[in-house]
C-alpha cells in the first residue's frame, strides 16, 4: 500500500471512516442500554480532535429500522454537538449534488446550506438494519437528512438498473470520487452484477487523476451460492473500498490480488452477537488521502465494553470427565465456573489500564458436550454472576458437535447447524426456512399457485418491515395474474385441465427470476398502500366521532342513544350494550334514519377495483367457476371499476351464481347481515372495508 506523510497540508484529506454502530442496540437493558450512545460519542469526538474533513458511515448507523425516540434524541444531540461549528469546511464538491442527493427534499450538502453551521459533514450510506422501507421508501437517516445533519448518498431506487454516480471532491491538487451504494438484498445485487446492470461512473476529465473510495454494504464472506458479493465483482479501477456489514474488524487494507484495490473492513463499534468475529478489538479509521496516496492509521475504541470468549469440548477431557460418573455434572460446572473466573480476572486487567470501559464485561463460554455428557442448569449458574457480568443469562452456551451424513442436497442440513452454534454469526434467513419447509413437506400442503421464492420474501417482510399485509396482498397478486392467464388461454371449466395450466403457468414464472422479483415487488407496493390506506380511514373515521358526538350533544336527542355508541364498528356487542332499556323498535329507526341521511349527504366516490379473490379453503377450481361468466366474453377488460353507492352493492349482494360453492353462496340470516362480507361470491375488491369502513353504517348493512 502507498504511504504519505500524515503531516497536514492543504492538499491532505482526513477522513474519519467508521461503520455499523448500531444505535439503540438494547437500549432497554437496564447494563448495556446506553453503550451504542457513549461509543457514538467517542466516535464524534475523535473526529473533532483530529479536525478532519469529514466522517464517512458505511451503514447501520441505527439497529433498528424503526428507532425509538430516545435513540433519535440521542442521535440528534450528538451530531449537533459535535458537528456543528464555526470551523470552516475546506473541500468543494464539484459533481451535480441534485443527482448525487436526488431522493432528498434539499439536494445539496449540508455544509453548504446558508441555514446551518457545519463544522464537520458527515457523508452515510443506509445498512440492511435501517434501510428504507413504507409507502414513501424512508428510512431514519431521511430524518437526520431533512434536519441537516447528515448527507445520505448511495441510495438506488431502481431494481433493473443500478447507476453510482459519484460525489466529486476537491482539496488543493487532491480530488476524491467517493462512491456509495446502500444495503440491497445480496441475491438480486449478485444477479444485477452478473446481467451487468450495475455501472460506476467515471468523471469525463483526468479520470486517471481522481482517488476512487467506495463504500459498500453487503455480505463479504460467502453465506450461499449468492448471498455474498465477490470482490471481483467490483470494478478495478477502484483504490479503496471500505465494506461494511460485516462486524469483525479488519480495518487494515488489504489488496484483492485479482483488482488490485483495497479493502477496508472497520468492522462495527457494538457487541451485537457473542460471536468470535466480535471478539476483536474494536477500532475505526483515520484515512488520509493525497494525489493517489493513502495512510490509514487504527484508532482503538475505549469505551467499547469488553468481550471474552472461550470454548470447551468435554470429550477432550477424559481424565477430568467420565460420563459414568454419577457426579460427572458438578465437575463440569466447577470446570466451567473456573474457566469463567479466568476470563473475568482477565477483563479487569484490561480495564486497569482505561478507566474509560464499562465496568461489567461481556462473558461467552462455549461448551461441547457431545460423547454422552449432560448440561447442568444455566439459570442456576448465571445466578454466581449477576453483579459482575453484563450478560449474566448468555455466560454458558451448551451445544453438541454431530457426525455429518450423507444427505441429499435438497434436504437441509441439520447437522452443519449443530456443528456451529448460531452466535457463530450462522444466521438462517427467513426465506431460505420457507424454501426449505415447501421442499420437504407433504404434496398435500405443497403450493400450487405461489412459488417457494415469492412466498419467502413476503414472509420476510412481514417479519422484518412489519408488513402484515405482504402476504395477503402477494396472493391475491399472483391468483389475479393465474386467472388473466386462464382466461387468456381459453381454459375449459375442467378440474384437471386447470390444474394443469396453472401447474405450467407456476413453472414459467419460476424460471423467469426477474419476473418473479417484479411481482414481489408490486405485492410490497399494494401492501404498503394498503396500509397507507388504512391510516386515512382511522383518522377519518374519528373525525366522524367527533362530529357524531357533537350533533347528539346538541340536537339528536330523539335516538335516545348515548354518545359512545356513534362507533359502527361493533356488531352485536355494541348493540347490546346500547340496547339495554331501549325499544328496540326506535333505535332500529333512528339507526336507519341517521345511516340513510349520512348516505345522502356524503355519498361515496370510492373506486375499487374488482379482484377475483375466493374467500377462505376456496379451490382454484371453484374461483375459476367464478369467473366463468368473465370467459364467455373474451373482449371484456379483466379490471374494471366499481363505483361503491348502494345500487351496486345491493346488485352484488343479489346477483345469483350457481357456480360457487355453496357454503359460501347460502343466504345469510338476518341478524348476521352487518357481518356479512362481500367475497361471500368469491370476489374481494381490493379495500380495507373487511376490517373498518367508517363510511358504511349499519342502516346499510341492514338494507343489504
Amino acid at each position: 500500500m502507498s504511504t504519505i506523510n500524515s503531516q497536514d497540508d492543504e492538499d491532505t484529506f482526513k477522513i474519519l471512516i467508521a461503520t455499523d454502530i448500531h444505535l439503540g442496540y438494547m437500549e432497554k437493558d437496564p447494563v448495556r442500554g446506553n453503550d451504542t450512545f457513549v461509543t457514538f460519542n467517542e466516535i464524534l469526538d475523535h473526529a473533532q480532535k483530529n479536525e478532519v474533513d469529514f466522517i464517512l458511515l458505511g451503514g447501520d448507523l441505527f439497529h433498528d429500522n424503526k428507532p425509538s425516540r430516545k435513540t433519535i434524541h440521542a442521535c440528534l444531540e450528538s451530531l449537533r454537538r459535535y458537528c456543528m461549528g464555526d470551523r470552516p469546511v475546506q473541500f468543494e464538491i464539484l459533481s451535480d449534488q441534485a443527482v448525487n442527493f436526488c431522493n432528498s427534499m434539499f439536494p445539496w450538502v449540508n455544509y453548504q446550506d446558508e441555514n446551518l453551521n457545519i463544522s464537520i459533514p458527515v457523508f452515510s450510506i443506509h445498512g440492511n438494519h435501517d434501510d428504507p422501507t413504507g409507502a414513501d421508501a424512508l428510512c431514519a437517516l431521511d430524518i437526520l437528512s431533512c434536519a441537516g445533519l447528515l448527507n445520505h448518498f448511495g441510495r438506488s431506487t431502481s431494481v433493473e438498473k443500478i447507476d453510482i454516480s459519484p460525489i466529486l471532491l476537491r482539496k488543493g491538487r487532491t480530488k476524491i470520487a467517493l462512491y456509495g451504494l446502500g444495503a440491497i438484498p445480496d441475491e438480486r445485487l449478485y444477479r444485477m452484477f452478473v446481467n451487468k446492470q450495475v455501472t460506476m461512473l467515471r468523471p469525463k476529465e483526468d479520470e486517471d487523476s481522481w482517488f476512487n473510495l467506495f463504500v459498500i454494504h453487503q455480505n463479504r464472506s460467502k453465506h450461499g451460492a449468492t448471498n455474498y458479493i465477490p470482490e471481483q465483482f467490483l470494478d478495478d479501477f477502484i483504490n479503496l473500498v471500505v465494506w461494511g456489514h460485516e462486524h469483525e474488524c479488519k480495518i487494515a487494507p488489504c489488496q484483492n490480488q485479482q483488482q488490485h484495490f483495497y479493502v477496508s473492513q472497520p468492522g462495527s463499534s457494538v457487541v451485537t452477537s457473542l460471536s468470535p468475529g466480535e471478539a476483536v478489538k474494536k477500532h475505526i479509521g483515520l484515512l488520509h488521502v493525497r494525489g493517489k496516496k493513502m495512510k490509514m492509521h487504527k484508532i482503538p475504541l475505549e469505551t467499547v465494553r469488553t468481550f471474552y470468549m472461550d470454548d470447551i469440548v468435554l470429550a477432550d477431557h477424559p481424565d477430568l470427565f467420565n460420563p459414568d460418573n454419577p457426579k460427572v455434572t458438578q465437575a463440569i460446572q466447577a470446570f466451567c465456573m473456573e474457566k469463567v473466573e479466568m476470563m473475568l480476572d482477565n477483563a479487569e486487567r484490561e480495564r486497569l489500564g482505561n478507566p474509560r470501559q464499562p465496568a461489567k464485561p461481556l462473558i461467552r463460554l462455549r461448551v461441547d458436550y457431545a460423547g454422552g455428557f449432560e448440561p447442568f442448569n444455566i439459570h442456576r449458574f448465571s445466578q454466581k454472576y449477576m453483579d459482575r457480568v453484563a450478560n449474566p443469562k448468555d455466560i454458558i452456551h451448551f451445544f453438541r458437535h454431530r457426525e455429518q451424513k450423507a444427505k441429499n442436497d435438497n434436504d437441509l442440513n441439520f447437522g452443519s447447524l449443530f456443528s456451529r452454534p448460531a452466535s457463530d454469526g450462522m444466521t438462517l434467513r427467513v426465506e431460505d426456512l420457507v424454501k426449505q419447509y415447501f421442499q420437504t413437506a407433504e404434496k398435500k400442503v405443497q403450493l400450487s399457485l405461489l412459488t417457494e421464492k415469492g412466498m419467502g420474501e413476503a414472509v420476510q417482510e412481514f417479519v422484518d418491515k412489519e408488513e402484515k399485509d405482504a402476504i395477503e396482498e402477494l396472493v391475491k397478486f399472483q391468483l389475479e395474474k393465474t386467472q388473466r392467464f386462464l382466461k387468456e388461454r381459453h381454459t375449459a371449466a375442467e378440474e384437471e385441465k386447470i390444474d394443469e395450466e396453472v401447474r405450467k403457468f407456476r413453472e414459467s414464472r419460476k424460471k423467469n427470476a426477474e419476473e418473479e422479483d417484479e411481482e414481489v415487488r408490486e405485492a410490497m407496493t399494494r401492501a404498503r398502500a394498503h396500509r397507507s390506506e388504512d391510516a386515512v380511514l382511522v383518522a377519518a373515521s374519528s373525525d366522524e366521532e367527533a362530529m357524531d358526538t357533537g350533533m347528539k350533544g346538541s340536537g339528536d336527542s330523539d335516538d335516545g342513544f348515548p354518545a359512545t355508541l356513534t362507533r359502527g364498528r361493533g356488531r352485536a356487542r355494541g348493540r347490546t350494550r346500547g340496547a339495554r332499556g331501549q325499544n328496540p323498535t326506535a333505535r332500529g329507526s333512528s339507526q336507519r334514519r341517521r345511516g340513510s341521511s349520512g348516505r345522502e349527504s356524503a355519498p361515496s366516490s370510492r373506486t375499487y377495483k374488482a379482484l377475483s379473490v375466493p374467500a377462505k379453503n376456496m379451490s382454484i377450481m371453484n374461483a375459476f367457476r367464478s369467473l366463468k361468466p368473465d370467459l364467455l366474453n373474451s373482449s371484456k377488460s379483466y379490471s374494471e371499476d366499481i363505483i361503491d353507492d348502494d345500487s351496486d352493492v345491493e346488485a352484488a349482494s343479489t346477483a345469483p351464481s350457481s357456480k360457487v360453492n355453496p357454503r359460501l353462496s347460502s343466504t345469510p340470516s338476518l341478524g348476521k347481515s352487518g357481518s356479512q362480507s362481500q367475497t361471500s361470491k368469491g370476489v374481494d375488491f381490493e379495500s380495507d372495508e373487511d376490517e373498518f369502513d367508517p363510511f358504511q353504517t349499519t342502516a346499510t348493512s341492514r338494507r343489504k
